[in-house]
């Protein structure tokens, strides 16, 4: 208990210490390959519902309970499903691109599509873990050539907090899909090991795990990859109530990634993000490349989890 309050207090410590007293970040902008925001809230999407394919990867169980009219549905589920794969023992892994292709363009999705996708916190998992699976699919689809990826801000409890649902499931046509993946986004291990201390390196895991007093079951090292700064993914969301998470307003996401990154988002040659397996490194991910606009950000997919198999991590030595 003691230790779980310490992080707490820990936690807020860090936040503000992230956020300049006085400053306004005011260069944050998505990337101009965009067509329509990265968060979208639920009124646009009521507003725009016919432009749109909306995505709901909840499960298949709670899609058939109720969903967003003319929504369709393809599940995240972990270990295996059409988003994730294992490959080599390693969780979260992007499946091979004709898997993907296929995944696709049988939910009817071109690469001039604009997408939508539809989360919500998991029963009995800790919340974020759910959002951070709307985010993971959002960064595999942008892998797969899909520009106009948004996430529904606040998911599927924000629109039945205010719209209507439905159990009808509308007609897919599916088509054959054509894209171009971009190679360069994910990257391995002996990638991150030649760019330390020549990258910034952010680690998106929870920060009781970054300074070694928790250590996950998939990465048996505590600690965190040499020179690597904290930056939690849950700290990217604001709790509503009744398991409604919404995005914090990208000002402040922008406060808080300018305080890791000191600003830098174009001179700094390299910058890479992981978590423990590869699901809250595509949430920061996502914000810093889709809603903020920083540039060159590797994904390191294999995460803690594959690191630890070669190399050692580093406690936090306090001053």
């Amino acid at each position: 208990m003691k230790t779980q309050l310490f992080f707490t207090v820990l936690a807020s410590i860090l936040i503000a210490s992230l956020i300049p007293c006085g400053s306004a970040i005011a260069w944050y902008h998505p990337p101009s390959s965009r067509d329509i925001e990265p968060i979208v809230s639920t009124d646009w999407l009521a507003d725009n519902s016919s432009d749109v394919v909306i995505l709901d990867i909840r499960s298949a169980g709670d899609y058939e309970a109720g969903h967003i009219p003319g929504s369709i549905n393809e599940p995240f589920i972990v270990p295996f499903s059409a988003w994730i794969t294992m490959r080599d023992g390693l969780l979260l892994e992007v499946p091979d691109d004709e898997d993907l292709f296929d995944t696709i363009g049988s939910l009817g999705i071109t690469p001039d599509s604009w997408i939508v996708i539809v989360t919500a916190p998991n029963p009995g998992e800790p919340p974020f873990y759910g959002l951070a699976n709307g985010t993971r699919v959002a960064a595999t689809l942008i892998y797969a050539g899909v520009a106009n990826v948004a996430i529904l801000d606040g998911g599927y409890p924000q629109w039945v907090d205010g719209y209507g649902t439905t159990t009808e499931v509308p007609d897919v046509d599916p088509v054959t899909y054509e894209g171009t993946v971009n190679k360069g986004m994910f990257v391995s291990a002996y990638y991150v090991r030649r760019h330390l201390w020549r990258a910034d390196i952010i680690d998106a895991r929870d920060a009781d795990v970054y300074f070694g007093v928790t250590i996950e079951p998939f990465a048996d090292k505590a600690g965190h990859i040499p020179g690597a700064a904290s930056l939690p993914a849950p700290w990217i969301w604001d709790p509503q109530g009744d398991e409604i998470y919404t995005f914090k307003d990208a000002a402040i996401l922008g406060e808080m990634a300018s305080g890791v990154l000191r600003g830098k988002r174009y001179w700094r040659p390299k910058k890479i993000v992981y978590c423990g397996v590869g699901g809250y490194a595509s949430s920061w991910w996502f914000v810093l490349t889709q809603v903020l606009g920083y540039h060159n950000l590797k994904f390191y997919d294999g995460s803690a989890q594959e690191w630890v198999r070669y190399y050692d991590m580093v406690p936090f030595q306090w001053d």
